[in-house]
Formats: structure tokens, sequence, C-alpha cells
């Protein structure tokens, strides 16, 4: 229950403010320069609000982008540093001779499951193989030339050779794939 005390004091000082600040005559004595120094104040305030609106829109947009990189790029050096692994259980498979194959089974197949796995995670994280095949045309912007060859029966820039394969994340390149290309044939 409001103390009659405070009600009437609240309501002796609207009326004062509102009686200092000739709330009801309208105010004629401003000039029309007054009138025009305030509307340009205006303009000048409601430019200096849109302003930092944009600026506030433009940092909300920054900030989701940097979160979305973050969370697409952030792992790239991990997974940069994971491409050796990847590659070493590689040549081991590659180096296994046929005759071993059957008297290490067990052993090759924990290999290609390890490999398996790894490229399953890869997967999983948005890291692709960039595969060339030989005869492909070079493009450097996946593909690093390692070695330069005339090969009869080739154009010049055909993959003669891949020696690594390269790798992306999402759409950024990890690794290019490390190839041999052919230069122009010798005639």
């Amino acid at each position: 229950m409001p103390k009659p005390e405070e009600t009437d004091i609240e309501t002796e000082f609207d009326a004062q403010d509102y009686a200092a600040e000739g709330a009801d005559a309208p105010p004629t004595d401003m000039t029309e320069a007054e009138i025009e120094a305030l509307r340009a104040e205006r303009d000048e305030l409601r430019d200096r609000f849109m302003r930092a609106l944009a600026d506030a829109e433009n940092s909300r947009k920054r900030a989701e982008r940097d979160r979305r990189e973050a969370e697409n790029y952030g792992g790239s050096k991990l997974a940069r540093d994971m491409l050796p692994v990847y590659d070493n259980l590689s040549r081991a498979l590659e180096v296994i001779a046929e005759d071993q194959r059957e008297a290490n089974k067990a052993l090759i197949e924990g290999v290609e499951l390890t490999q398996r796995e790894l490229l399953n995670v890869f997967s999983r994280h948005g890291i692709v193989r960039v595969v060339p095949e030989i005869g492909d045309r070079f493009d450097p912007l996946i593909h690093q030339a390692m070695f330069e060859a005339p090969v009869p029966d080739t154009k010049a820039g055909d993959i003669i050779q891949v020696m690594t394969v390269g790798f992306m994340l999402h759409d950024r390149l990890l690794r290019p794939a490390q190839v041999g290309v052919s230069s122009t044939p010798a005639g």
C-alpha cells in the first residue's frame, strides 16, 4: 500500500517539472536558425546511429564467419601433421611382396584396417583425398609437379606418375598431390 506522503511528493514534483519546462505552452521563442541547428544535430545523430547499427551487424557477421572458419579449418594443422601417418601406412602396404601376404595376413589386415579408420576419421572432419590418375591433366591448384620428363604418346602437361596423393580440407588444399608431368615429347 503506497504511503500518501510519497504519492503527493511525486505529483508535486511532476507538476513543478512541467511548469518549469513550459510543457503547456508550445516553444514559440525558437528562431529558425535554432530549429535548423536542431534538425542538423538530429540528422547527424541519426547518421551516427545508423553507422553504429551497421558496424554492429558487420561485427556479428564477421564473428559468425570466424566461428564457421574455426569450426571447419581449426584442425588443419593437426590434419596436416596426420598426413605422414597415412603416407607411411600406404608405403607399408605397397612394399609387401605377394609371398609375404599369406604369411603375415593378420598383420597386413591390421595395417589396412588402421589406414581405413584413419580415412574414415579424415572423412568425418571434411578431409578428402586428391587422387590423380596417370593421364590426367596437371592442375597447379591441386597438384605439385615434382619433375618433368618427355614421354612418348603423351601431351605436355599430362600426369605420368603419382608419388603421393593430396588432401583437401573442405574447400582448402591441405597438401597438393605430388606428381610427375610430361613435357613436350621428344620428336
